[in-house]
């Protein structure tokens, strides 16, 4: 179910606490074959595939902006960097919790995790049931096969496969000093940290259907742990008033 779909009334009308599902992407190079909206196409997908599987999320709009300054040099690349990515995501929350009992960020950039970890400490010191999924998987970093296998998945006449190469594909440890000082254009001239041969939406099928499991399982755990902590408080209460 998407918020932007609804009614006040209808968002309202929900009946329990609704769990808001917030996609946050970015607006970077990947590579010359894949799209600028990779990593918010995959944060939709995965909060969309949550919505399916569980009758008390909404799904909002994405948030297509994030911290890409690794990306700087590439055309096209948006980037709000991180301070006024912690900024925006605190106040977001914060409008989003006078309606909805709980709030996750679902981040399909890894880019914006400092941003994001900041931003959700922050919301949580003030008592708000805020947390932040991150998905994760083996091999290429950066547009290469994993990327490329889920956008052939979700949307295919947007991924231009004749122009697909390979990048640099030494190990990520290896290059990550040489990113965090010069960005990913003194490490790659394509853009891609990795080699997207081989990549099939069946792959990609496999990989966002195995990404929306890890997904339904951290927020059915978090929301045992927010049970449990709820059912705890409540007791202890009780203990307290009758003594």
């Amino acid at each position: 179910m998407r918020l932007a779909d609804l009614t006040w009334p209808q968002v309202a009308g929900r009946a329990g606490p609704v769990l808001l599902a917030v996609p946050l992407g970015a607006t970077e190079q990947h590579g010359p074959h894949l799209p600028h909206s990779v990593d918010t196409d995959i944060a939709v997908a995965l909060c969309e595939g949550l919505a399916d599987r569980r009758a008390d999320v909404v799904v909002a709009p994405p948030l297509s902006f994030g911290a890409s300054g690794e990306h700087a040099g590439f055309p096209g690349t948006l980037s709000i960097g991180t301070e006024a990515l912690t900024h925006v995501l605190v106040e977001l929350a914060r409008s989003a919790t006078d309606t909805f009992g709980r709030v996750l960020f679902v981040s399909g950039h890894g880019g914006n995790g400092e941003g994001l970890r900041a931003a959700v400490a922050q919301l949580r010191s003030e008592g708000r049931d805020v947390q932040f999924f991150e998905p994760r998987w083996s091999g290429d970093a950066h547009a290469g096969r994993a990327e490329t296998s889920l956008l052939l998945h979700l949307d295919p006449r947007r991924v231009r496969l004749e122009l697909a190469e390979p990048g640099n594909t030494a190990p990520l440890p290896e290059i990550l000093p040489l990113l965090r000082a010069r960005g990913i254009r003194a490490a790659s001239a394509n853009g891609i940290l990795g080699n997207p041969a081989g990549a099939s939406a069946e792959e990609g099928r496999v990989l966002l259907a195995r990404l929306t499991d890890d997904l339904v399982a951290f927020v059915e755990r978090t929301s045992d742990d927010v049970a449990a902590i709820a059912t705890t408080s409540s007791d202890a209460t009780a203990e307290e008033v009758a003594g």
